[in-house]
């Protein structure tokens, strides 16, 4: 058994105890509260995807409290693990599907803006500052910054932010920055509207980017990253 997860049982145990019920409206002070609180929260990001309400989230937290406590189980883990990946298959559906509607009004309100243009895989793309130099093919590799926003313009990823630029084969991405990067020009800015069908689809990217998430990305290319050349086509060193 790894250490967190012992970390996490111990959390777990302490939490759910009945000498340590919560509380309504909790706010963690010491540090052994905010860790424990945080134990809280990593398992809530783990579960996103079943979109959990109240009721349920009680019956979960009986669950988990006679688990942690070696109480007697109300029903046999092992007879009900098709009966979780069907659950969670089914409430990533209905997220995704949520997700895209709101996300295709979001779609509409950045193809509005001028100079924005839909393509016909859905990527909106407006340029915001026009570059100077050439454009990338699909198999280059390239240099970029980058601010990744959900629709309500949450940061989920910046390498602006880390101030560090992002170097990456345009083949390794989603197919969104794949077709977007290809049309700009290096010192270009532009950006980048992505429906979920080219970004993350119905998997989206726990725990930041839900479901079937529309994103959006504010991307300047840096460079052309020019490929090493095989050691025999070196130009030799000149003599100092």
């Amino acid at each position: 058994m790894s250490t967190w997860i012992r970390v996490l049982l111990v959390g777990l145990v302490f939490v759910l105890s009945p000498a340590c019920q919560p509380r309504a409206q909790v706010d963690p002070e010491t540090e052994d509260e905010k860790t424990i609180y945080a134990i809280g929260l990593t398992l809530a990001r783990n579960l996103a995807s079943f979109a959990l309400n109240e009721e349920e989230l009680d019956i979960l937290i009986e669950g988990l409290r006679d688990g942690a406590l070696n109480r007697p189980a109300k029903v046999e883990v092992d007879q009900y693990r098709q009966q979780m990946q069907a659950l969670q298959r089914s409430r990533i559906k209905i997220l995704a599907e949520r997700e895209k509607q709101a996300g295709a009004a979001f779609l509409e309100q950045e193809a509005a803006m001028e100079g924005a243009v839909r393509t016909e895989s859905g990527l909106v793309y407006r340029e915001v500052e026009a570059g100077t130099g050439e454009s990338p093919e699909r198999d280059d590799t390239v240099r970029i910054h980058y601010h990744g926003t959900l629709r309500d313009g949450t940061v989920f990823d910046s390498s602006v932010e880390r101030g560090t630029p992002f170097v990456t084969k345009l083949t390794s991405v989603i197919p969104c920055w794949t077709e977007g990067v290809q049309r700009m020009r290096v010192g270009g800015k532009s950006r980048l509207v992505c429906p979920s069908d080219i970004a993350y689809r119905d998997r989206g990217a726990p725990p930041n980017i839900k479901p079937g998430a529309t994103i959006a990305f504010d991307v300047e290319l840096i460079e052309i990253v020019e490929p090493p050349k095989p050691p025999g086509e070196q130009k030799p060193q000149t003599a100092p």
